[in-house]
């Protein structure tokens, strides 16, 4: 399965991954006093032009569209159409919606050579997405998400490989703390938290839970939700003192 991959993600104009690209973490970006601005992963526009394009506006980290595990490890066209990149889409993080532990790992495997890490969706409110086992349900089962985190851990042994997972928040803010510090435990690299519950959709961001997150755990946090502008980030920053928005 491997080695089909790597012809079936061999990218744009013959990219093979340069392995000394590698050398560094995405984990060497988030530094004490900096703000790391992140384009997080966006349905059909987070692909390899937009990133790019955004990188030259100083994006630090982009991330890829969600795409679903079970389909990447499954089927070669599928990886062909939901994932390319090249050698200047660096540093990226490919985002999955997984339900399994070791259909996540296996995907976290395959495309571990071509970027700096995964991360695990479990806020997508949507629909079709919490009927399939996926995204903000994810929140209600943190033992899984915690064997999830584990798992990849497990199968990928590239220490600089970062394993990261985004949130939503539950109405009892101890649950989500209590979520956040068993992927701690279990060797997650950083936390995204989206401020609101899987109900909420245009409500206002709960800022203040997301400062409580950060303040109960010793990894980096991200803030997200109605961050539109580098005002909005330095807003976001002052009120919860994460580490990326």
């Amino acid at each position: 399965m491997y080695s089909s991959l790597g012809k079936k993600i061999t990218m744009d104009n013959g990219y093979i991954p340069d392995k000394q690209q590698k050398g560094k973490s995405s984990m060497d970006l988030f530094q004490p006093g900096k703000v790391v601005k992140i384009c997080a992963p966006m349905v059909r526009y987070s692909k390899l032009a937009f990133r790019t394009v955004v990188r030259r506006y100083g994006c630090d980290l982009c991330f890829t569209p969600m795409i679903v595990a079970a389909d990447f490890v499954r089927s070669a066209k599928a990886r062909d159409s939901e994932f390319t990149t090249n050698h200047t889409d660096r540093p990226l993080i490919v985002q999955f919606a997984a339900k399994d532990a070791q259909v996540l790992a296996d995907a976290a495997y395959m495309v571990s050579p071509f970027v700096d890490g995964v991360d695990l969706n479990c806020g997508c409110p949507q629909r079709w997405a919490m009927a399939e086992g996926y995204g903000a349900c994810l929140i209600n089962k943190p033992e899984l998400v915690r064997d999830m985190v584990r798992q990849i851990r497990n199968q990928v042994e590239d220490p600089n490989f970062s394993v990261s997972i985004k949130i939503r928040i539950h109405k009892d803010i101890s649950r989500t703390i209590d979520l956040c510090r068993k992927v701690e435990a279990a060797g997650v690299s950083w936390i995204t938290v989206h401020g609101r519950t899987a109900e909420e959709r245009h409500q206002p961001v709960h800022y203040d839970a997301i400062k409580t997150i950060k303040e109960n755990i010793s990894i980096p946090v991200v803030a997200n939700g109605d961050i539109r502008n580098m005002k909005d980030v330095e807003n976001v920053h002052q009120t919860t003192r994460v580490d990326g928005k």
